[in-house]
């Protein structure tokens, strides 16, 4: 009988009742939104994790690899004495001189093959690694030289472009492979897991210390714009017939 009281007064509407139920949902209802709060801090962390410097450094290849398209197609477009927007191949080269060669080959040269070097690892690949870009800056400059002029290059300058542009694409195709596959795979054994980190975070503040917020994402949409002008965008035109 003292049971059923003690039931029937829990049933009952007191300002201790009601005070119990306030604070078991505020319970519930707080767990609740910690959990979900929790989430979204979670999505947000995994949202802004930061790339690790290897691709970093091989999403840039995969840049180089458009313009590298670019500089085929022009160079198809002079052998056959077709004409194409040439301010196109200009602003290509340019592109090659500001990103790749005094950003990312910059990267490279200052932060990466020293320590390979003072490791003495893969010394013989870094040394032509160097001696490449060295090379590939004196095709560059050679190709804005040419590219950058108000009147129309000569036969003789249309013969030389199209050498220029061969022999760039020929040595970087392999170049950035090996880059890709050997030298940055290998990073992660040279170096602390903390300093390597400490790496993509640095060639992440120099990209916006040089490029602005974005800066990689700017890039793209340039060369996109530039295989536009060229017919070369659509990505369905490069597949074979079977």
């Amino acid at each position: 009988m003292e049971n059923c009281r003690q039931k029937d007064r829990s049933l009952l509407v007191t300002p201790e009742n009601k005070r119990r139920e306030f604070l078991k949902k505020g319970l519930f209802f707080g767990t609740i939104t910690g959990m979900a709060g929790f989430d979204l801090i979670s999505c947000k962390e995994q949202e802004e994790e930061e790339v690790t410097p290897g691709e970093d450094l091989m999403r840039e290849h995969g840049l180089l690899d458009r313009i590298l398209l670019v500089y085929d197609t022009c160079r198809l477009h002079l052998a056959g004495n077709e004409p194409f927007p040439v301010d196109m191949l200009y602003g290509s080269a340019q592109i090659i001189r500001s990103f790749v060669e005094d950003y990312h080959e910059k990267l490279e040269e200052d932060h990466l093959f020293p320590r390979f070097e003072k490791a003495n690892q893969l010394t013989d690949l870094v040394k032509v690694l160097r001696l490449q870009h060295k090379t590939g800056r004196t095709l560059t400059d050679e190709i804005i030289q040419i590219t950058g002029k108000k009147i129309p290059s000569e036969g003789g300058e249309n013969q030389r472009l199209i050498k220029l542009l061969h022999d760039f694409n020929w040595m970087y195709r392999p170049h950035k492979s090996r880059e890709d596959t050997v030298l940055f795979p290998a990073m992660q054994h040279i170096l602390p897991e903390n300093e390597y980190l400490d790496l993509g975070e640095e060639f992440e503040m120099k990209e916006h210390e040089l490029f602005g917020e974005g800066g990689f994402e700017a890039m793209v949409e340039k060369v996109a714009g530039i295989e536009k002008e060229l017919g070369i965008y659509d990505l369905s035109q490069f597949m074979p017939e079977v």
